[in-house]
């Protein structure tokens, strides 16, 4: 159902009291503890006066504004500081830069988005804001309500332009909304992209569909599994209060939950040791908004019956693969929420109506899954490394921000940028089994594997190309420059698998893995958690929107060099690792030397 919308026009005003060349001021931060406000010591104003003081480098330029989004500190005192630009006022799209600081607060480097200079020739637009917003609904199908200039200086050129949200769109799954970017001169699209990151692409839908494949998981729960020491009634006391539950779900067996107590026999699926994190039922509606979700509750705090007869089975799937993925980025990184800013996830089952799919949605910030589409996926997709794999792209948004150099007019992404993004997704995501450690959902390197798919997984890191549904990649070549994002994603992949358990056969956990290398090649790997940890340090430090297969090869080798040293078996590995997949310093294009 569509919602009815008011039209509005947004325009961008120039912020006075940031800082702007030639001389830096400073402006604050924005809120949350992994924030710091900008002060004279502050680790943003020296980043942010670094950046003017060496603009030839940063690429800074006259009338920019910089805001920081994130400061991550290293053990050593280092700290990258990564930054949102505006230029006169207005945002910049492709702008985003990391300043990194040594533990003195000097300036040690820069790693941008952009490698041209972000002015475009005009900030007067051709185009009324009405008339971009028409462009905008005719080519994302929706609702329209709001237009705002700014600069698109992506793809190596500037640009003014229009950026308009539209929801309700009916060329993204489940009639999400789109962000569409609109030349504010020419009127020409300049993209359409989803504002869901979804686990099944329209190209494999479509695939699934063709080759007359239904999806057959293996759900409910074993006999005789149960756990100890839960209770399904806490101790009488104030409430709200903390409460120990347990849940029978579809996919993970039975599992402990964490719920708050809001009366004597009143439960809600809410849990406050994890910053408040809640499932909700979305009630077969469309929703962009967690609020309308109807909280699930309880009388005995046992949730679920191992089936999808009882509404609240997926909610427990759901939920316990939220509090896992929580809990992985905590204990192995310390990163607090998806945004590392001490606030819980959230997530929605029974979305929509008839919907084969999972989603991270950015605009409703939190997970949605479908009850599948009756055809392909008969049950709800609410598997463990799928949360997993969609809570990353979360935290890749609030990072990097990753973004597809094209989408298509069915929805399929394409570019390395988001190949990475959804390789990082399956990277982190197999992580997230491995940290959960489930008998009833044993952790490997293969995602999907609990689909029911007929090719055993949907992908696998160790031979991506053993996909023959997505048709997975294996290696680099310039092909992969325009490649889909799921089949792009298999370069990364590979190259991390490598990297943690090295080429050739291996067996872990009764899985039975070969891996191969561009050049025949033997490579050694360091383990997943060396990997998993360069990895992660290229992300959060390294990496930027428009990062591509070789700059991840330089931001995965500065995380090591950071961690282990530039003369280190880890080190050196990383680079084997790449080599092993065709990604070298040799074969870099030309325009990113």
């Amino acid at each position: 159902m569509r919602r009815p919308h008011i039209r509005r026009v947004a325009i961008a005003v120039a912020v006075t009291t940031a800082a702007t060349l030639p001389g830096p001021a400073f402006a604050s931060a924005p809120d949350g503890p992994a924030h710091a406000a900008a002060s004279a010591s502050s680790p943003v104003a020296a980043a942010r006066a670094a950046a003017f003081a060496h603009a030839s480098a940063t690429g800074v330029t006259r009338g920019d504004t910089l805001q920081a989004k994130d400061v991550m500190t290293d053990p050593d005192g280092k700290r990258h500081v990564r930054f949102v630009r505006t230029h006169q006022g207005l945002p910049v799209l492709g702008g985003d830069l990391v300043v990194h600081l040594d533990g003195r607060g000097a300036y040690l480097g820069v790693t941008r988005a952009a490698d041209h200079v972000v002015k475009p020739s005009s900030v007067e637009a051709e185009l009324t804001p009405e008339q971009a917003l028409r462009k905008a609904e005719a080519v994302a199908k929706g609702d329209a309500d709001t237009a705002r200039l700014v600069v698109d200086a992506r793809d190596g050129a500037t640009a003014l332009a229009y950026q308009v949200l539209v929801t309700d769109s009916d060329t993204t799954e489940a009639g999400g909304s789109s962000t569409v970017v609109v030349d504010a001169r020419t009127g020409r699209i300049r993209s359409n992209t989803p504002n869901t990151d979804e686990f099944i692409s329209p190209s494999l839908a479509a695939t699934l569909r063709e080759r007359g494949e239904s999806a057959t998981p293996q759900t409910g729960i074993a006999a005789g599994a149960g756990l100890s020491g839960l209770t399904g009634i806490a101790a009488a006391g104030r409430y709200p209060a903390t409460a120990k539950g347990s849940g029978a779900s579809l996919f993970a067996g039975k599992v402990s939950l964490t719920t708050t107590r809001t009366a004597r026999t009143s439960y809600v699926l809410k849990d406050p040791t994890r910053w408040n994190t809640e499932t909700r039922d979305a009630r077969g509606q469309e929703l962009e908004s967690f609020a309308r979700g109807k909280a699930f509750t309880d009388g005995d705090n046992k949730w679920g019956n191992g089936t999808t007869s009882a509404r609240t089975t997926a909610a427990v799937d759901a939920q316990y693969g939220i509090t896992q993925t929580l809990d992985f980025y905590k204990k192995t990184f310390g990163r607090k929420g998806i945004k590392n800013n001490s606030t819980g996830a959230r997530g929605m089952v029974h979305f929509g109506n008839k919907v084969g799919n999972a989603f991270w949605d950015s605009y409703c910030n939190c997970m949605a899954y479908g009850d599948g589409d009756g055809r392909v996926f008969k049950k709800p997709l609410v598997v463990l490394d799928v949360t997993g794999h969609e809570l990353t792209h979360g935290v890749v948004d609030a990072t990097a921000a990753l973004e597809p150099t094209r989408v298509d007019d069915d929805g399929n992404q394409y570019g390395e940028a988001g190949s990475l993004n959804e390789s990082l997704a399956d990277i982190f995501g197999i992580n997230v089994e491995f940290a959960a450690n489930n008998p009833k959902n044993p952790p490997n390197y293969l995602m999907g594997e609990k689909l029911g798919l007929a090719q055993k997984f949907l992908r696998r890191l160790d031979h991506p190309s053993l996909d023959v549904l997505e048709e997975s990649i294996d290696y680099w070549s310039p092909a992969v420059y325009d490649a889909e994002v799921h089949a792009g994603s298999g370069v990364s992949s590979h190259a991390f698998y490598l990297l943690a358990e090295g080429s050739g056969r291996k067996t872990i956990n009764g899985v039975a893995y070969d891996s191969p290398t561009y050049d025949g090649s033997r490579v050694t790997g360091i383990g997943r958690t060396k990997a998993t940890a360069v990895f992660y340090r290229a992300l959060t430090r390294y990496m930027v929107s428009t990062t591509d297969f070789h700059d991840a090869r330089k931001a995965t080798l500065k995380a090591a060099a950071d961690m282990y040293g530039a003369n280190s078996r880890e080190y050196k590995t990383v680079g084997a690792a790449w080599a092993a997949v065709n990604v070298t310093a040799a074969n870099t294009p030309a325009a990113r030397r």
